[in-house]
């Protein structure tokens, strides 16, 4: 064998082993979050057997289980398996497209904005419902443009938008400050329900929207993803690939802003997930490849697993959001760490 057909070899054995690791992690994470959806679905307060829970999924009447399983544990199962994989999707996303691991909506001001919206509908306007979601999907896309706008200048740079989202962050969580500040109490609860990011109160009718969302905007975002890993390697090699900067920006941006946008008017933020899918992601199927569905399936698996713990396994109930901001806060003082301790850009 020449060297040259060795190389080649070599290179095409590289890569079979890098397919072959992606399709069983994939096929391990799916398994999985399934697993972990039938637990869901058993295990609570109290027990219920496996052929009850199947019952229950058929339509079946069966004492208890039919309140327990379906009216208490499938909705909130359901929701928190839609809005990880919205979040864990749009996260990387925008981590991608911008090369900056600090680049998730809720590091950058939108999933912010939807939240400031969400308050100022409850406390000024006193709308509740699906008025309240409505408006938050609007005004996240609304912040959405003006951080792209404030941040463009011939281009966007990744670093200038983030810096620029961090900015209108900062403002938009004063605004919910002094908001809250001046709230009656009976808005001041409901307000800071929906701030935490939680799935209590879930109902299988909320779940159409989201998965809806889903279905176009993560459908849009799965075909741009060759696109995506082109501007992986910089805008001028991606430009120099055969991909439209520009257009696949304005696309993605539009597309991952409408999936978490919409994941936060229902569910509200839950901190740190679309922050922590990616990089979880890349760990476990390496750098090479989409991230895209492996970080999807990663927020899911930490929206379902935050919630049963925040629910079941500490002494008290706390939120998702309250569990999946103590898991994210210490990983984003890491990589600030890592920064400094290295020189180099996140």
């Amino acid at each position: 064998m020449t060297a040259a057909a060795f190389q080649v070899e070599a290179i095409a054995s590289s890569r079979r082993k890098r397919q072959t690791r992606r399709r069983t992690v994939l096929i391990a994470a799916t398994l999985l979050l399934v697993a972990m959806f039938v637990l869901a679905l058993m295990l609570g307060q109290s027990f219920t057997p496996p052929g009850n829970v199947i019952r229950v999924l058929l339509g079946q009447d069966v004492p208890g289980a039919s309140f327990t399983v379906g009216k208490l544990r499938l909705p909130r199962a359901v929701m928190s398996i839609l809005a990880g994989l919205s979040f864990g999707l749009a996260g990387a996303a925008f981590q991608i497209m911008l090369r900056n691991p600090l680049a998730s909506p809720d590091i950058i001001g939108i999933s912010v904005g939807a939240s400031a919206a969400a308050v100022f509908a409850i406390v000024v306007l006193s709308l509740n419902g699906p008025l309240v979601s409505l408006f938050a999907v609007l005004s996240g896309l609304g912040v959405a443009l003006l951080i792209y706008g404030l941040s463009f200048r011939n281009g966007v740079a990744g670093t200038r938008l983030i810096l620029v989202g961090i900015g209108v962050s900062a403002m938009l969580e004063s605004f919910i400050a002094y908001t809250l500040s001046k709230a009656p109490a009976w808005n001041l609860q409901e307000a800071m329900r929906w701030l935490t990011g939680s799935v209590n109160g879930a109902q299988l009718s909320q779940a159409l929207p989201l998965l809806l969302a889903l279905l176009v905007f993560g459908g849009l975002l799965l075909s741009r993803s060759r696109d995506l890993e082109a501007l992986r390697l910089g805008d001028d090699m991606a430009a120099a690939l055969g991909t439209d900067v520009p257009r696949t920006r304005a696309l993605v941006i539009f597309a991952a802003v409408g999936t978490i946008a919409v994941a936060t008017a229902v569910t509200g933020p839950i901190s740190f997930v679309a922050f922590l899918s990616g990089p979880i992601a890349a760990r476990m199927v390496g750098a090479q490849g989409s991230l895209l569905i492996p970080a999807a399936l990663v927020g899911a698996a930490l929206v379902l697993i935050g919630d049963y713990v925040g629910q079941f396994l500490l002494p008290g109930r706390y939120p998702v959001g309250v569990i999946t901001g103590a898991l994210g806060a210490p990983y984003l003082i890491y990589l600030i760490i890592r920064v400094n301790r290295t020189g180099k850009s996140l």
